[in-house]
This record gives C-alpha cells, structure tokens and sequence, in this order.
C-alpha cells in the first residue's frame, strides 16, 4: 500500500471511531485510560530497549544534546507519562457539559453543550510523551487521534502506540480511536494535511521549519505556536536571592523546551548586582551568553545580536539585555518575544499588575519560572500543545479546548412569525 493510500485508510477509520466515541460513556473512556497507564508501568524496560534504538540513531545523526533529552525515555519520565494518564481519567468528562442555558420569552430553550470535535491530528517531534498525552487527551475528550511522530523517534512511538491499542481492546473500546502514522516517509505528512473530510482539526509540535510547512499547506484548521521565546524580567525592586532562582531554572532545569526562558531583562538599577551573581551561576551551568553593550559592562559575554532577541535557541544559550522601566521590558517583551510565557519577579504591586495586563502573551506570570507552562503543571492532565493563537484556545490545549459548543434548543410546537 501507498502513502496516500495508508493515510486515507487511517483518516477513515478514525472517522469511524470517532463516530462511536462522541457517545461513549466516561466510564469506558476513563477505564481506557487506566488500562493504558498499568501497561505502561509493566513494559518499561520494553519502551526503554526501543528508545534506545532512536536515542543511539540520534547521536550518530548528530542532533544536539537538547532533542536528544527531549527524545529519551527513563523510567521516570514513563511513570510520569502513566501517571499523566491516571490524571486525565480523574478529570471531569467535558463532553456533554453544558455551558449556557437560558428560556427565550416563546418558552424555547437554548443551551450550549461541549462535544467532540472529531479527529484531530497531531504532528509532532522528538518527544514520545506527547504519542500518550495527546491519545489521553483526545480519548478523554472524545475525539478520534492521528499521530504522526518525527522518524528520529519512530521505534519509540510505535512501542507507545502498541501499548495504547492494548488498552483501547481491554476496556471495550474502539480499535481506532488511536493511531499511529506508521511511516517515516515526510509525504505522509502533506497527505494528512489535505483529508480535510476526515480530520477537523491538526495540531503541530515541533520545530520553526515543520510548524512554518503545516501553516503554509493545510487545508485544515491548525493550532500550533511558530516559537516559545520566553523572557525573565528582574524588576528594580525584585528579591534578588528569589530572582536568580527563578531565572536558573527557567533556563537550566530543561532548556530544550518552548517555555525555557530565552532572554533575561534586567533593570538597569540592580544590574550591577544581579547580573554578576546570575552570569557566575549560569555560565557554571554551561550556559552561553549573550548580551547587549550595557550588559557587556558587567559580565563577561557574546554581543547579542538583534536577531537574538527574536530566537527560541532551545539550548544552553541566553540573551540578555539592561532596560531603564518596566514600560521598556513590557514594549521588548511584546516586541520580540512570541506571546507565550513571561515573567516578571518584582516585590510591587503596581508594577506586577502593570506587566499582567500590558504583556501579550498566553501565559504571564509573577514571582515563579515559565517551566510551570505545561497542561500537567497546571492541573489539566496533560496537554496537547501550547497554543499561541488567539482563535478557539491560547495556552496549554486541555480537554476542553478539545471541544466545541452545540447549540441544543428543546421547543413544545414554536414557530418563526
């Protein structure tokens, strides 16, 4: 069987399933997903042994230190996939779920109510996590899901997806709500972009290159995010033993991610203070960095450019700039950054609600790392992806943004006039 062929027969059966699962009870859905999280849980070792297969291809594709951490699996990140799992299952079912309900002056009755969208395609990189958390997801949602992973972590999809089969069958439900993309070849990818008639919605993870092609050839509705340029900034008032936590972790705890912090802003009044101490500690993370003239005064660093403040580096690597106001860090932020995650860590009130509302992005935040950005960290489960859209959802994409509304209007003989 062809490309083509493959992805029309798996885009017809999702729209089969999906059929079946807009009406499946919680009940099954959620008894699927526990059954999916024990397997995971007994075939550790097996997920490991063909991670290791994609990890060792990794390293002799040279790709950098940051995918391959994004692409391993251990035992503690496979425990974290179940028990990510377990949350869904614990979750509210959104379908059904009414919003709005009000009785217009004829006595008709009119409510908005959640339902699935359908089949939802995700196209993905790197990370085997997201094949569990988006097939979690949409299950709980009640959606049909098409996975279509990147080739450097093919082994461990279809070691993730075996598993998620394996407990679809064991609790009664179908076959087909989840799938997998079984070919590395990238025509796979333009197929799945043109079944409009079967997929009604594709959310891309991954990098610039990949989300720029689906934005560019889709015929279907996208969610996605082009770049998670984060910043950090240190108020004048900021504690500054609290600020240089919060910008280590921000950039060291996992820097291959979309809400690692990629610029620190600092103001002018306590950079000769701070930058000093956070540069020491950075570098002695192997951070590189990057700064500008005034920064260059007090540490010792590359001259960044103007083409750094725009980067998502998702590495070791920071640019850091010295501002005079909080009005300047919000107009850099909104500027450059990519309206994600943003931070300000400041000991003010004024200044802390100022940066909350002026500062466009999907997530903002006072006195904590943007790490927390994440659909597990904010208690949804897991997520999906990091929508920076500003139609249908921004931010982590949860069960509910898996969702759209109804309109269910219950009359007793009404007419139009």
């Amino acid at each position: 069987m062809d490309v083509r062929q493959e992805v029309l027969q798996i885009g017809q059966q999702a729209r089969q399933a999906s059929n079946v699962l807009r009406s499946l009870s919680s009940a099954v859905k959620d008894r699927a997903l526990r059954c999916i999280a024990d397997t995971l849980r007994h075939k550790t070792r097996e997920l490991i042994d063909e991670n290791r297969k994609d990890v060792e291809a990794g390293k002799t594709a040279g790709l950098s230190d940051a995918l391959i951490d994004r692409l391993t699996l251990n035992e503690k990140r496979i425990d974290a996939m179940a028990e990510s799992l377990i949350q869904v299952a614990a979750l509210p079912d959104p379908v059904g779920e009414i919003v709005t309900q009000t009785i217009r002056p004829n006595g008709l009755r009119i409510a908005q109510i959640r339902q699935p969208l359908g089949v939802v395609g995700i196209i993905y990189e790197s990370r085997p996590n997201v094949t569990a958390d988006a097939s979690a997801l949409c299950l709980k949602s009640g959606n049909a899901a098409i996975l279509r992973g990147g080739s450097e972590a093919i082994h461990s999809n279809l070691a993730i997806a075996r598993v998620i089969h394996a407990g679809l069958l064991e609790a009664g439900a179908p076959s087909h709500a989840v799938q997998i993309i079984p070919t590395t070849d990238r025509a796979a990818v333009g197929e799945m972009l043109r079944m409009n008639q079967y997929i009604d919605l594709i959310v891309p993870r991954g990098g610039k290159g990949l989300i720029e092609r689906i934005y560019a050839e889709s015929r279907i509705p996208v969610v996605a995010h082009l770049d998670g340029v984060c910043h950090t900034y240190v108020h004048e008032d900021a504690d500054l033993d609290m600020a240089q936590k919060i910008c280590l972790n921000a950039k060291l705890q996992r820097p291959g991610v979309c809400n690692a912090m990629e610029t620190l802003l600092v103001h002018a009044a306590v950079a000769p203070t701070f930058l000093p101490a956070v540069a020491r500690a950075l570098q002695e993370g192997g951070c590189e960095l990057r700064g500008c003239e005034r920064t260059q005064t007090f540490i010792t660093c590359k001259p960044a450019t103007e083409e750094d403040w725009y980067t998502e580096y998702l590495d070791k690597i920071l640019s850091i700039r010295i501002v005079d106001s909080l009005e300047q860090a919000i107009e850099h932020i909104n500027h450059y950054g990519s309206h994600h995650s943003d931070a300000i860590v400041t000991e003010g009130y004024a200044a802390a609600e100022r940066f909350l509302d002026a500062v466009d992005s999907a997530a903002v935040y006072v006195n904590a790392s943007t790490r927390f950005t994440d659909g597990f960290e904010f208690g949804l489960g897991a997520e999906i992806g990091i929508s920076t859209s500003k139609l249908h959802c921004r931010g982590p994409m949860a069960l509910k943004e898996l969702t759209c509304l109804k309109y269910v209007i219950r009359g007793s003989g009404q007419i139009r006039e």
